[in-house]
């Protein structure tokens, strides 16, 4: 008997066939100042990946919302929105990939490379089998910080590190790094674990490795944020003024 047909294939197919639209046009749309146009490319990615955590971060935290039934049971029970926004993050991440395959070298991207690898066998299986939906939909609540880390990025593009509007996405972006990246991990690793036996072995296996991969990496990154806008800013503000200082006593 041949394997039924999965509309969420659709939604996959038809949600990377958006994004690489929306990449393709986004230079019309926000075109790069000055400092970024030597990496158009990566100007357009970055501007692609933050509508996708707008749509998916916002989108995860409404069906919670609108059905906190979902947060009782994360595996059978969903509304058909929650298996579409699944299959449209998919879809991003393929789109996601695939961008960052043809324009960037290997060494650069490999680590983002191996974790959208991760990201699409995970949501592929929630999406195909119409299961875990829910868990995946936690796992989007990731994309609330996404928003400030994008945000980030271009504002780094766009040479606007020593402004206000910087300073401020620096502490947004570490607030909500912690919320809603390290705790959201956090917890579902601990519900992985409780649920271990509920859970088929397949399954379990891919969800708990999923998570020893995401953990490791995000530690990382979260030390290499707080690294460059915190400690280095610091240190470079304590340098300044004790230049100030000295130049003050020679005169």
């Amino acid at each position: 008997m041949p394997m039924a047909f999965s509309p969420g294939l659709l939604v996959v197919a038809g949600s990377f066939a958006a994004f690489r639209l929306l990449n393709r046009g986004l230079e019309r749309l926000v075109p790069p100042p000055p400092s970024a146009r030597r990496n158009r490319w990566k100007w357009r990615n970055i501007w692609t990946s933050l509508a996708h955590s707008v749509l998916s971060g916002g989108g995860a935290l409404a069906g919670f919302y609108l059905h906190p039934e979902m947060s009782n049971d994360l595996v059978g029970t969903h509304p058909p929105g929650a298996h579409s926004l699944v299959a449209v993050s998919v879809g991003y991440f393929i789109e996601d990939f695939v961008d960052m395959l043809c324009n960037q070298k290997l060494h650069q991207s490999w680590e983002l490379l191996f974790h959208h690898s991760v990201v699409i066998i995970c949501f592929g299986i929630a999406v195909l089998l119409h299961q875990y939906v829910g868990f995946a939909l936690v796992a989007l609540l990731v994309e609330i910080n996404s928003i400030f880390l994008h945000v980030r990025q271009i504002l780094l593009m766009a040479n606007l590190v020593h402004t206000p509007c910087y300073r401020l996405n620096s502490l947004v972006n570490l607030g909500t790094y912690v919320v809603f990246r390290m705790a959201t991990l956090a917890w579902m690793s601990r519900w992985l674990f409780l649920n271990r036996h509920n859970v088929p072995a397949a399954a379990y296996a891919v969800g708990t490795a999923g998570m020893a991969i995401m953990t490791p990496m995000n530690i990382v990154l979260f030390y290499r944020l707080l690294r460059s806008d915190f400690l280095k800013a610091r240190r470079d503000k304590e340098e300044r003024q004790e230049k100030e200082e000295w130049q003050d006593k020679e005169e």
